[in-house]
């Protein structure tokens, strides 16, 4: 899939051009829309809780990609994606399973992000640009169709477009946190929460940030990039590691000051508000400050935010649908499909479902959004914490404390998750 020239092995030890690009897609990967609810979401508890969890997310945001990036590697076929992987070290049934739960986890993200960014252009063209938009219907298949064709261009491609998306998109992000400084209020530092309000806020708030920065989805397409390009597994480790650590930083860096500017801004009692009319962080800052520029960047930032989280989350859906395609293929004794042929029939699945979604515009997708919240999280702290206890090949990562880590704020993000779907 690759078309990017190998690089001399002297240089293969530096930062380069692919890790740069990698940084950047599994940033836009995690920066979907959502970045503008985050602030409201994340700053309603109050500003204490979030000190500390802008202290451990960083980490936790790290160390569990880095464990599923290592689950990817540890197949003793090169090559092999999460799917097969997940079918080598747990067994065909298990691995269908899995499988097919790792597609349903990301599939309904796709779903949205189909419906959001016909929304966010339709919204864009009456009330900033004030002209009649065209038929839902037609907008929706010319938009998907242009985020699909991306993907079907191949991977270099897509790294340069997602550097294109998202280089404003941070550049907005810092500009904004910057622009609310002088707006700063000490309302928030007041709000001194007891003990036990203080931990049921940080457990609550955990899922939420822990999703706000999920690049779970383009992992494997990513590991297996680094594969391609340094080889040995060292080198391919080495690389991997030092992306991962750069995204986290990143996305610590930038969405992290976007969503502690905004909080500063903001009473707690605003914050409330501005969840209970259900619109985004800038809008309503729009409205407080009686700022149209404000309101302007809404739904620029909501555009660059969902097309480059589409990429990732499409590297995602169409690795578990081509994996249920083969598994189902192979079942039934009948010749392996060509990777390329593999990619346009999936192509032409998810034209056809988006489209209709996006049409039909339902409100019950950020419902199953949820549900699949647990999924991914079991999929990106538990899984790979439980195979390096119980896979010979990923023996060599036993005994670090980090694993300890990992699988304590896995479990304390589903028991949140769990919680809140069903309270």
């Amino acid at each position: 899939m690759s078309n990017v020239k190998a690089i001399p092995v002297a240089e293969k030890k530096k930062w380069n051009k692919l890790d740069s690009a990698w940084v950047l897609n599994l940033f836009g990967t995690a920066v979907g829309a959502g970045v503008l609810f985050l602030p409201i979401n994340a700053g309603m508890g109050g500003f204490w809780p979030l000190v500390l969890m802008a202290c451990i997310v960083g980490p936790m945001t790290y160390l569990a990609h880095r464990g599923l990036s290592r689950f990817v590697l540890s197949s003793k076929n090169p090559g092999s994606d999460i799917t097969e992987v997940v079918e080598e070290h747990f067994g065909k049934t298990a691995g269908k399973l899995i499988t097919l739960l790792y597609f349903f986890a990301i599939f309904p993200i796709l779903l949205i992000y189909g419906v959001g960014i016909t929304n966010t252009v339709i919204s864009f063209m009456e009330n900033q640009l004030h002209i009649a938009a065209p038929p839902r219907a037609i907008l929706s298949v010319v938009l998907i169709a242009a985020l699909i064709s991306v993907m079907l261009m191949g991977e270099k491609f897509m790294l340069k477009v997602t550097e294109w998306l998202v280089y404003p998109l941070v550049a907005i992000l810092f500009a904004l946190s910057l622009y609310l400084i002088p707006e700063w209020t000490t309302a928030s530092l007041q709000q001194l929460p007891d003990g036990s309000a203080f931990l049921s806020t940080l457990w609550l708030t955990i899922p939420v940030l822990i999703f706000s920065f999920n690049h779970s989805p383009a992992i494997s397409a990513f590991t297996l990039s680094q594969q391609r390009e340094y080889k040995t597994l060292e080198a391919t480790e080495r690389h991997s590691n030092r992306v991962l650590f750069g995204t986290s930083g990143l996305l610590l860096v930038f969405v992290m000051l976007f969503v502690f500017s905004c909080v500063l801004t903001l009473t707690p009692q605003e914050l409330a508000l501005a969840k209970t009319q259900n619109i985004s962080i800038l809008s309503f800052l729009a409205n407080k400050f009686d700022n149209p520029y404000i309101s302007y960047f809404g739904p620029l930032v909501a555009f660059l935010a969902i097309t480059s989280s589409f990429f990732g989350h499409y590297l995602g859906a169409r690795e578990g649908l081509a994996g249920l395609i083969t598994k189902m293929n192979r079942d039934a004794g009948k010749a392996e499909i060509n990777r390329k042929k593999l990619n346009y029939v999936t192509a032409l699945f998810f034209l056809l479902s988006l489209w209709l979604v996006a049409t039909i515009n339902p409100s019950i997708l950020g419902l199953i959004e949820s549900l699949g919240g647990p999924i991914i999280a079991m999929i990106l702290f538990i899984m790979p914490m439980y195979a390096i206890r119980n896979v010979p090949s990923m023996q060599r990562y036993r005994g670090q404390a980090s694993n300890i880590f990992v699988t304590v704020m896995g479990l304390v993000a589903i028991s949140a998750i769990v919680y809140i779907l069903f309270r």
